[in-house]
Formats: structure tokens, C-alpha cells, sequence
């Protein structure tokens, strides 16, 4: 018998300033990580005032996670220690896999029009993987596949699969599903999931419930346990995130971009930062 899953907890994003000052809709992040583990942080970024984001993201490091960039219009221009230079652009996705230690930067530079519109998330590592060495997924947007319905809806599957197609991100150990679906008026949408897996949905635009909750722009639904989710939409759409993943159920010792197990990790961590020792990647 197939068990639909309840909401758990209804979340608004709130207004954070990061980086070197960048204006940022913090949906979670730094606290409560039990809650949506194997997911650290979801970060929304929009914005059509240049000001709120050029100053970026400089030179900094990580270490023991991935961080997941997803842009919908704007680019993005990121460089690293391991010598990447590029831009992501609409509709790309940008999967770092941190492991032993990365320095990078991001430089949001907008549209031409001056829009910058994306999201970023942070998603755990195993500790078995947190020291391996670092990798990049540049997915570009002709590689995410789309699914289109005769009513109108599109999914994009960046992680997972859905209707046997499967999305460009693999070989993951938290067996993430990352999809954006857009729905149009008063549809319903459903997706078998894992039962014990974290589910969550962000909404992006339009309304729409689901268990007899709202999803609204800017409000994630975390799920309890089940077997399937639904989601209906309202009468003028509803675009969202919808993620899900493998808990990983350890230790989490966590201080700005650096996640690990304990917190002798951490000072190790820091300490390789400030001695120059931090990577160790050739």
C-alpha cells in the first residue's frame, strides 16, 4: 500500500547578506541539519539590481562537501585551485564535489538586462568520501533533459530519474533527485519516492499545496516519511525544486564552508587553511 507523504514543517526564506555582499534568500542552512540531511544549505539568489550581487563570492574554501549551482537566467564566472576558469549560464548546473579541499570564487555578473536569478545547494559527504580528491560536473543546459506533458508541464531532471529518464548527475553517494518542474493550472503532479529518503520542495512561482499545506514563492515543504509525494497546483501554475536524498545519519561538525565529523577535523582543517597545507589535490 502506497503511503503519501504529510508535510513536516513549512519554511519561509529570509534575507541573508553573504559573500563579499551579496543579497541572498536563505531557505535553511546552519542549524537543524538532522532535519534535512543528507542537505546542508539552499541558497535562493534574485535579483534585477546589479548592486545586490556583483560584489560575489572571492576566494574562499571547502572542504567535506559538494556545492550545487543551478542558474535560471544570469551568468556565473567561477575559477578554482585546480585551475578551472568558465561561466555558467542560463539553465546550466555547476556540480563541485569538494572532498579534500577546494579554493574557488563565483562572481555573479547578471543578464543583459541586469537579472540574476539561481540557486545554490550544499549537499553532505559521506565521511568515507570527505578527503577524496575534488571533481566538477559543468552540466550545461542542453544536457538536462526535459520531459513535457500534453498538458503543458515540464520537469528537468538534473539528478535521478523519472519516467526511466535519467538525469545527467551520477554516482553520487547520497542518491540525489534534483528536478525542476513546472506545472500548469489546477494539475497534479506525483512522484514515488524512497521512504526514509529526505524529500523537500521550494517553490519558485505560482502557488499550489500539497497534504493540505501551501507551496508559495520563496516557502519549502519538508516531508515526513513515505512512499509518494503530490503536489497539486493552483490557477496560475506553480513552478518548484523538488529534492530528495539518502540520509546519511553521522556526526556533523560544521563551521562556514567547511563541513566534517568532528570538531578535531575542523581545527585540522582551518589550521591546513592558514598554513597554506589546505590542498591536497595536485
Amino acid at each position: 500500500m502506497t503511503a503519501r507523504r504529510n508535510v513536516q514543517m513549512s519554511i519561509t526564506a529570509r534575507p541573508v547578506l553573504e559573500g563579499a555582499g551579496v543579497h541572498l534568500n536563505r531557505v535553511f542552512g546552519f542549524g537543524n541539519e538532522s532535519l534535512f540531511d543528507p542537505f546542508l544549505l539552499l541558497d535562493d539568489f534574485r535579483s534585477d539590481r546589479p548592486e545586490h550581487y556583483l560584489k560575489g563570492f572571492p576566494w574562499h574554501p571547502h572542504r567535506g562537501i559538494e556545492t550545487i549551482t543551478y542558474v535560471l537566467s544570469g551568468d556565473v564566472e567561477h575559477g578554482d585551485s585546480l585551475g578551472n576558469r568558465g561561466t555558467i549560464s542560463s539553465g546550466d548546473v555547476q556540480w563541485m564535489t569538494a572532498g579534500s579541499g577546494i579554493i574557488h570564487q563565483e562572481m555573479p555578473k547578471g543578464d543583459e538586462r541586469g537579472a540574476m536569478h539561481g540557486f545554490q545547494l550544499w549537499a553532505n559527504l559521506p565521511a568515507k568520501d570527505k578527503m577524496i580528491d575534488p571533481r566538477y560536473r559543468d552540466i550545461t543546459a542542453a544536457q538536462i533533459p526535459e520531459i513535457v506533458g500534453d498538458d503543458g508541464r515540464k520537469i528537468k531532471i538534473i539528478a535521478g530519474s523519472l519516467d526511466q529518464i535519467q538525469g545527467p548527475v551520477t554516482d553520487i553517494a547520497t542518491e540525489p533527485e534534483y528536478f525542476d518542474v513546472s506545472l500548469p493550472a489546477n494539475a497534479t503532479f506525483s512522484h514515488a519516492t524512497p521512504p526514509q529518503h529526505t524529500l523537500m520542495v521550494y517553490g519558485i512561482s505560482g502557488s499550489g499545496q500539497s497534504a493540505g499545506e501551501q507551496l508559495l514563492n520563496k516557502t519549502l515543504l519538508l516531508f515526513e516519511q513515505g512512499d509518494e509525494a503530490v503536489l497539486e497546483s493552483g490557477p496560475e501554475g506553480l513552478r518548484f525544486l523538488m529534492l530528495c536524498g539518502k540520509p546519511l545519519r553521522e556526526p556533523v561538525a560544521w563551521r562556514g564552508p567547511i563541513v566534517m565529523n568532528s570538531e578535531e577535523e575542523l581545527e585540522t582543517a582551518f589550521r591546513e587553511y592558514q598554513q597554506g597545507t589546505f590542498i591536497k589535490h595536485r
